[in-house]
């Protein structure tokens, strides 16, 4: 299956980083390649794109996407919260810009043998890198009851974690869970029917919430985003597409707290803590997906970018 993904928010967030024909620009979330091809359309004969994933069918894909732009591309298969040790490699110190795109690919999706999707049945994987061992299956089947529940609270955020949490625990002690439509069944009979028929699918926020625990996704996010502040130069932007609340949620005060990192109380008439703003968030409000867009791409209705430059 060819790697197919439509680029959400693309001339939005390739307009938002002011690209520098002489710039070097990282996309921290290559994927098909969609972002660092408008880039790349937008550098000059010295400026530089690093593409960075840790899936390797994206590396693949988007590695034959850009060779046409030839020694301007470097493409380096690990995790964006690497980035910094794998910049140094090349000896770059600072860039002029940053795309993160934090959402799963549709060819993640809609190849069943990897697991994201509860529309196909499929063995329970869900790895962003295969080079992990540690699957969907471990979470599903090993986490105890407390464990389940509290990540199908925190990162699905389903009222109905709990009665979610024992129905797979009760029947993984009859037989291990090893699927996707075992799992989907699971949950199914954990909802309400009246719930299900106006909540959308049941299986969303679980499969959401499996995915980001065994990725990590949330805690390399809120890692990384004060290193990737400090890596840009004067100038430089970063422009961050999220897919749900709680990613939005960490970019949005990550952003809010570069700009104003005041940490002294409200009535001291003069800052004393020393610390200095690292730039201005260029988005006050998240800018959407356009109605065409989110007609012409159902995937990106949930889409939000945010923008921060930094000035020191």
């Amino acid at each position: 299956m060819a790697f197919e993904h439509t680029t959400v928010l693309l001339h939005e967030t390739v307009d938002g980083l002011n690209v520098r024909p002489d710039g070097i620009y990282v996309d921290a979330t290559l994927g098909g390649g969609g972002h660092a091809f408008e880039v790349c359309r937008r550098l000059g004969s010295t400026g530089r794109l690093i593409g960075i994933d840790q899936d390797a069918d994206a590396i693949k894909a988007a590695g034959q996407r850009l060779e046409g732009f030839g020694e301007k591309v470097t493409v380096i298969r690990s995790n964006y919260r690497d980035m910094k040790p794998e910049l140094h490699k090349l000896g770059i110190d600072s860039v002029d810009g940053i795309t993160l795109d934090l959402g799963v690919s549709s060819y993640q999706l809609d190849t069943a043998d990897r697991g994201f999707s509860y529309r196909m049945d499929a063995p329970l994987d869900m790895r962003m890198d295969q080079r992990q061992k540690m699957t969907a299956r471990d979470i599903v089947n090993e986490y105890s009851e407390v464990e389940l529940f509290r990540v199908i609270r925190d990162y699905g955020e389903d009222r109905f974690a709990k009665n979610i949490a024992k129905h797979i625990v009760a029947e993984r002690e009859k037989a291990p869970i090893e699927t996707t439509g075992q799992l989907n069944e699971i949950i199914r009979h954990s909802i309400p029917m009246k719930i299900q028929k106006t909540g959308g699918h049941p299986s969303k926020r679980t499969f959401q919430a499996i995915r980001i625990e065994l990725n990590h996704e949330l805690e390399v996010l809120r890692d990384s985003l004060d290193d990737m502040i400090d890596m840009l130069s004067p100038g430089g932007r970063i422009c961050v597409i999220t897919f749900h609340s709680l990613e939005d949620r960490i970019v949005k005060s990550a952003f809010r707290r570069n700009e104003n990192p005041c940490t002294c109380p409200s009535h001291f008439p003069v800052c004393v803590c020393g610390k200095v703003s690292k730039g201005k968030v260029v988005t006050r409000k998240p800018i959407l997906p356009s109605p065409e867009e989110q007609e012409s791409n159902s995937r990106s209705k949930s889409a939000k970018l945010r923008i921060f430059e930094r000035i020191v």
